[in-house]
């Protein structure tokens, strides 16, 4: 497909409302303006360094293999420091490689809805991560995707390429100022993990109560690849919906999904995961832990479609009701198209049990304590597959988010 066709394409989905998730006004929101290049991620002014560590952000840059920054539309800072890696906007990544147009638009079709297109045709920058072919990058690459200005929308197209025999792991925040109002966020991602290679990503949204957001997410892995997501959202957000797609097309390819929300205000959330086996022998889980209070309302989808022979899946979908005004949706679903599949899932969704609270109260706690103690019980997802320093990092996140809402 050539550049032409693409924006054609894009050109006639402009107006294509999305399958799900409430319609958002993108002519609302203007491009945001140019800010300048930082030297060091130490530069940050002091008024965004907290945002910015909600999102798993480290400014030292200690632990990591390189680091991204992109605050509005402007790319700010962008560094290696690992043997291997590549890390870059997408932009100059285009420019640079003539072989990445292969990619574009691949996982993700540009005419998906009026997201994609929009991305298409007024992208502003993302980010390009690319691990070479046998390179074990094994300390994470961080990228930040951040929002500084009242009424923006930021458009952007991420691809992150593991080549054969590598690994990649990735902590990845979009976050937004304190100071900022209201604000349109679109993501497209595209992920591509080779035979053999191996992506752990784990993502931290830290929204606020003027945020609307649509990401849209694919993902490709061959033979005997692997991918791991790890999702947390605690903050406020206005409206999100996204679905993010993996497609096991190798042999033995695998793929788990992760995701822990705690939806408050009056957020409205239409999330999931879904998962197609093609690959003799693939597998996926997809294990979510959700928390809904005030008025929020969550739509927790799971679908896995197994058309692979031997293929394997598995769904754990839980519900926590905090508040009786919030609303929780659980819709699991499984398609299987041979008779040699196993697939099978599990959804719940209740409220904390009184005999709980009277236990732990009986041993000492304070009604309050008690509460606090069976969230984090049921928040407590256990993070499997990643090197213990991107392990311990993914539970200090979790921790630092929850105690937001504590």
């Amino acid at each position: 497909m050539t550049k032409k066709d693409i924006i054609e394409r894009a050109e006639r989905a402009r107006a294509k409302k999305a399958a799900l998730g409430e319609d958002i006004a993108i002519e609302k929101y203007a491009i945001g303006k140019e800010h300048k290049a930082l030297n060091s991620l130490n530069e940050i002014p002091a008024e965004y360094q907290q945002d910015l560590l909600d999102a798993g952000i480290e400014p030292s840059e200690k632990d990591r293999s390189g680091s991204f920054l992109q605050q509005d539309c402007s790319v700010v800072f962008s560094t290696v420091k690992y043997p291997g890696l590549e890390l870059m906007s997408t932009e100059d990544a285009l420019k640079g490689h003539n072989w990445l147009k292969d990619y574009l638009w691949k996982a993700v079709p540009v005419d998906m809805d009026k997201y994609t297109a929009e991305v298409e045709l007024e992208q502003t920058h993302g980010y390009f991560i690319r691990s070479e072919a046998g390179k074990k990058v094994t300390m994470p690459v961080q990228s930040c995707l951040f929002i500084t200005s009242d009424k923006i929308g930021q458009k952007v197209h991420n691809i992150i390429i593991a080549e054969e025999d590598s690994e990649l792991h990735i902590i990845t925040g979009c976050s937004v100022s304190h100071a900022v109002n209201s604000a349109l966020h679109l993501g497209v991602s595209e992920f591509y993990v080779k035979r053999g290679a191996k992506i752990t990503f784990t993502m931290i949204h830290n929204w606020n109560r003027g945020m609307e957001v649509r990401p849209r997410s694919a993902v490709v892995i061959e033979d005997d690849g692997v991918f791991i997501s790890n999702y947390i959202l605690m903050t406020p957000v206005k409206s999100l919906q996204m679905y993010p797609t993996v497609y096991c097309v190798g042999k033995n390819a695998r793929a788990t999904f992760q995701t822990i929300v705690y939806a408050h205000g009056d957020a409205k959330i239409d999330m999931g995961s879904r998962a197609v086996l093609r690959g003799e022998g693939s597998r996926t889980e997809i294990i979510s832990r959700v928390i809904a209070t005030d008025r929020a309302e969550v739509i927790a989808r799971s679908d896995v479609i197994g058309e692979g022979a031997n293929a394997k899946g598995h769904i754990e979908c839980r519900g926590l009701m905090l508040s009786d005004t919030a609303k929780i949706d659980s819709i699991p679903e499984l398609r299987a198209t041979r008779k040699d599949l196993v697939l099978s899932h599990e959804a719940a969704v209740g409220k904390i049990a009184e005999e709980e609270i009277q236990y732990l109260m009986a041993r000492g706690l304070s009604e309050e304590e008690a509460t606090s103690v069976i969230i984090r019980g049921f928040l407590n997802v256990d993070i499997t597959g990643l090197p213990d320093a991107l392990a311990r990092e993914t539970k200090r996140m979790f921790d630092l988010n929850l105690e937001k809402v504590m």
